[in-house]
């Protein structure tokens, strides 16, 4: 089992797939439950990493050239953790797939879990965490460029410089997730797995819906994406 305590990460992941249990109306928000994976789940991720791994490589090498196409995927084995998937880069710029224990024990098939691989690694391929660092970047500058030349102070150009920076950061954070989606189905399909049984990995997740400056779309959009891309194959 390849494993990696993640400490520190970038400042900026691609795709963080969290299990929160929503809140009842008039209810204080409960505490996500959390899973340990057994020896099973654990060997059906190891399984699952060796059909996923070559495809996504391939898929890399064919669509972007240039980029580091060596994935390495690794186990977040730090307790108490909800479940949770991302993509980043090393400091060397080898592009990392994080799965946590809870995402490892709570996939409910083989399907899912290849499709969560699928997906982030379709956020490399993309070059997701670029477009996104390069979108807070011009939000900064522009957000903190205006405060400052109204005379703002320097803790709101600071405060103003943040908030482009996240505000940037989100943009397109929403197509993002569709354009993984829809690559990922091809590099689950292209692995011998069903993307859209994977796909169903979104009906255990809360529903973002589809507000404002949100960072992932409605998930029935995201399954019909998936559907669609599907179909085509």
């Amino acid at each position: 089992m390849r494993k990696l305590t993640l400490l520190c990460v970038l400042a900026l992941a691609a795709c963080d797939v969290v299990d929160v249990t929503p809140a009842q109306q008039g209810a204080a928000p409960s505490r996500p439950t959390i899973s340990t994976p057994t020896s099973a789940k654990l060997s059906q991720f190891e399984s699952v990493v060796a059909a996923v791994e070559p495809v996504a490589e391939r898929e890399c090498r064919a669509r972007a050239q240039n980029l580091n196409c060596d994935f390495r995927f690794v186990v977040d084995d730090r307790p108490g953790q909800p479940a949770n998937a991302f993509q980043t880069v090393d400091a060397q710029g080898r592009p990392i797939l994080a799965f946590n224990l809870a995402l490892i024990a709570e996939v409910r098939n083989r399907d899912e879990l290849a499709f969560v691989m699928g997906h982030e690694a379709a956020h490399h391929i993309s070059g997701h965490l670029d477009r996104q660092r390069n979108n807070a970047m011009a939000g900064a500058i522009l957000l903190g460029g205006l405060a400052s030349i109204t005379g703002a102070s320097q803790g709101a150009v600071q405060t103003a410089t943040d908030m482009g920076a996240g505000l940037g950061a989100r943009t397109y954070s929403k197509d993002y997730e569709l354009e993984a989606d829809a690559l990922g189905t091809i590099i689950t399909r292209r692995a011998g797995f069903d993307p859209v049984r994977g796909a169903a990995f979104f009906t255990q997740i809360a529903d973002p819906g589809d507000r404002f400056l949100g960072t992932h779309p409605p998930n029935s959009r995201r399954i019909e994406t998936v559907r669609r891309v599907n179909d085509s194959l």
